[in-house]
Order: structure tokens, then sequence, then C-alpha cells
């Protein structure tokens, strides 16, 4: 078991602190303000752990007096937090003050599709979608708290290793903050759009000769060697921001807990944030009981799935190949803060085809409602475990969309306009200057659907 089992500091801990940085391993205690990548002690994974809220005299604050207090930020009221993150900010960054640096981000839709509902077998289904974020995925929850601490603590330049929507979002972040932002992306294995957005905000952009994993074992390399300040998963102000996606669910549903919560996993940096997002939200009695996590890999990228199945025994690394470049990732970040979310809420842990993924992506795009291949994950893993008996069609079930339709238009464009095998191509017709033309397109489209 890890050294850091902790949920809130206790009276004694810390005195005059409101937060500190806490070695998963060896339970070193690492001042809040301090940039260390990792514990500057056994080079263990950093948490942030908080003091429980407290109110003006002192006392603990009670579950209503929180979710009255979160209820009064929204972009309704200028007085307030417009984020969907920093409306959270006691259970986020409580001394955050002035360095906050926002877009804003979260506030994303929780959306009901009978359509999508209707494939996957699960009346319930709510699909919780973050590419309504800024720069068009979660990362920007993750990168507001992320940035705010590089500002906090006078970093001199912010990095990432990325698959692209990181790299994305530290971009736009870090070009706000007007710090200089670097980042690492394996050359050619990152999404159009992605690289697009990454080149437009500003950041210095290095193509590395390798993998994902490659590239975070070299950006943490520059990290310690050359003093900048790190922000992929592994930065614990990043799970910070990442946990407002549960947290924002929860009140969304009135704190009336789903059967589920269904994600996508790739470096498992979501799975760890929402177990903590959990935990913390039941400590303070904002909600009365824990959902079960589900955490959907590809499977030419599934070492978590694998682990699980084996009972976590021995954590395993792949070469990952998948066509969700999100979730492309053979040795996952944040392994053991993900298994103890998915033990603690006695969570699942599955894989899924490729083909799997695209069947969900066309099924979520022939909604209106549109996601990367990566989050298509999430509602393919509902269907499987329908499926299985495991889900049933009546059960709540919150499934997160983690970016944007746009993200990877590439892949769009092969589906629909090059793969003559794709049964489900919407393929555009070409046709002459005339009414007589678009009138015998629709008839020919109304027959089809006939």
């Amino acid at each position: 078991m890890a050294a850091n089992d902790s949920i809130f500091l206790h009276a004694h801990e810390a005195p005059g602190q409101h937060s500190v940085q806490r070695c998963d391993v060896c339970g070193q205690d690492v001042p809040e303000l301090d940039a260390s990548p990792a514990c500057p002690q056994c080079g263990g994974l950093l948490a942030i752990i908080h003091r429980a809220p407290l109110d003006s005299m002192g006392a603990p604050v009670d579950a209503a007096a929180l979710k009255h207090a979160f209820s009064q930020h929204c972009c309704a009221r200028p007085a307030g937090h417009a984020s969907g993150v920093w409306r959270f900010e006691r259970l986020v960054m409580p001394t955050a003050g002035a360095a906050i640096t926002s877009h804003p981000e979260g506030n994303t839709p929780l959306m009901a599709r009978a359509r999508v509902s209707a494939w996957a077998g699960c009346d319930g289904l709510l699909l919780k979608h973050e590419g309504y974020n800024p720069t068009g995925s979660f990362k920007d929850r993750g990168m507001t708290a992320g940035t705010t601490q590089a500002v906090r603590t006078h970093a001199t330049a912010v990095a990432c290793a990325s698959t692209g929507n990181t790299s994305a979002s530290l971009a736009s972040y870090a070009a706000q903050a007007g710090i200089p932002g670097l980042v690492f992306v394996p050359a050619g294995k990152v999404a159009l759009g992605k690289m697009a957005q990454t080149l437009a905000y500003g950041a210095t952009t290095l193509l590395v000769r390798g993998d994902f994993d490659e590239c975070l074992r070299l950006v943490q390399e520059a990290s310690r060697e050359l003093g900048i300040y790190l922000l992929n998963s592994i930065n614990p102000w990043r799970v910070e921001g990442q946990k407002t996606i549960v947290l924002e669910v929860l009140q969304q549903l009135g704190w009336d807990v789903p059967d589920f919560i269904v994600l996508p996993a790739g470096n498992l940096g979501n799975t760890a944030a929402f177990g903590k997002a959990l935990r913390e939200a039941h400590a303070l009695g904002l909600i009365a009981k824990l959902p079960r996590l589900v955490s959907v890999q590809a499977a030419g990228a599934a070492p978590f799935a694998r682990a699980f199945r084996e009972g976590f025994r021995e954590r395993h690394r792949v070469q990952a190949e998948t066509i969700a470049t999100a979730i492309r990732i053979g040795d996952p970040a944040s392994w053991d803060r993900a298994v103890r979310a998915i033990r603690d809420t006695n969570g699942l842990v599955l894989s899924v085809t490729d083909d799997e993924i695209i069947d969900a992506k066309v099924q979520i795009d022939a909604a209106g409602v549109g996601c990367e291949p990566a989050s298509a994950a999430s509602v393919a893993g509902v269907k499987q475990l329908v499926r299985d008996g495991i889900i049933n069609a009546g059960d709540r079930v919150v499934a997160v969309l983690t970016g944007h339709v746009l993200k990877d238009p590439g892949m769009l464009v092969d589906l629909h306009q090059e793969r003559r095998d794709f049964a489900q191509a919407n393929r555009p017709v070409e046709i002459e200057a005339s009414v007589a033309a678009v009138a015998e397109v629709i008839a020919s489209r109304s027959g089809a659907r006939a």
C-alpha cells in the first residue's frame, strides 16, 4: 500500500499551510510552493493533500454549506468564478488567489442522446462532453491548475510530453500566462488538429523520434536538469484540476450519485483524479456512496486492463498501437494511483478494439455530438458491459467524452471519404450547379434511408 493514504490534513500536520505535496511512496511532505516534479527524497509521485474546508470560526464546513458555496459560482454571476474548475477552488487550490490563469474552462454539458443510449443498450446513459473546453479537451481542467501553480512558483518555462491534447492545452495556457512553453511529441504520431493548435498558440514543438513513453522520459529528464516546470498529469496540481470533472458531474446530478462513471484510459491521470475526487466528496459528506469507476483502454494499448484481469499482481508495459491516439500509451505514469481508484470504487478495467471504438464514434457523431476516437472508448465500454450483464439497461451511467470531434480531422476524412470498405461512410457528393442535381441527391438519399 502507498505511503500516502490521507484524504485531508489533520490538525497537527503542516502547521500554517493550507495544502502540502506528499509523496505517494515514502510519505515525505514537500511545501505547497515547491516546484519539484517528484519527491526529492525517493523520486515518487507527489499528491496534493488539503485541509478540509473550514468556516470563518475555524470549524469544519458541512456538506450543505459547501454545496451552497459551489452553486454561487457560474457564468451568470460575475462576482464568482465563471470557471467550472475554480468554482471548486476550496478543493483544488485554496490559496491560488490572483495567480489563477483561466479561460474559463469547465461547465461542460451532460447530454442524453437516445441514439447513443439505444446503441449501447443503456437507457440511463449520459455523455459528459469535455470536448467543450476551450482547447477542445479535458486537459484544460488540469492545465488551468498546473499553469496557476507555475505562475505562483515564478516558473521560467513549462513543458510536457503529449500525444496532442496536452500540448495544445499547455500551449494555450502558457501563452495566456506569458510563460514560454515547450512540448515533446512523438514524430509522425500526432493528429493534425492537435498539432495545429500547438503551433498556433506559440509553443516550441519538439518532434521526438520515439513514442509517447520516450517523450515522457525525455521531458522528465529535461525538467530535472534544466529546471523547467513539468505539466504532465504526474504533476499533482494537474490532478487537482482534472478531479473537477467528477465534482461537476455530481453537481449537475444534484449530488445524486450515478451507478457507473466510465472513462477512456491512457496515462491513467483521469482515473487517478476521479478516484481522488470521489474519496474527498465522500469524506466531506457531499455524496453518500461511491459510483463504480470503469477505465476503458484500447486493445492495442491495454497494459492496465491486462493487470486488472490478473488482480493487479504485476505492472505491465506494452508497445502501444491504436487508432485512438490520445490513449496510445504503453507505460502509464499514474499506475499506482489508478489501481487505488479502481479498488476504492469496486471499479473495472476493460479494453475495446479499434473497430469497436470506430463503431461507437460513428454513433456519437451521428447523434450530433461528435468526439475524437479515444473518447468513444468509454461508450464502447458501456456497450460491452451491458452485453456482459454488468450494466443494466436502467442503470444511470456517465460516459466521459474527453475530446472534440475536430481533434482528429484526418481520421474523419479517411473514414468517410477514403475508405471503400466502410459501410457507414458519409461521402460527399459532387454535383452540377443545378436544382435538378440537388433533387436527385435528395431522392437517392431518401430511398437509401427507406
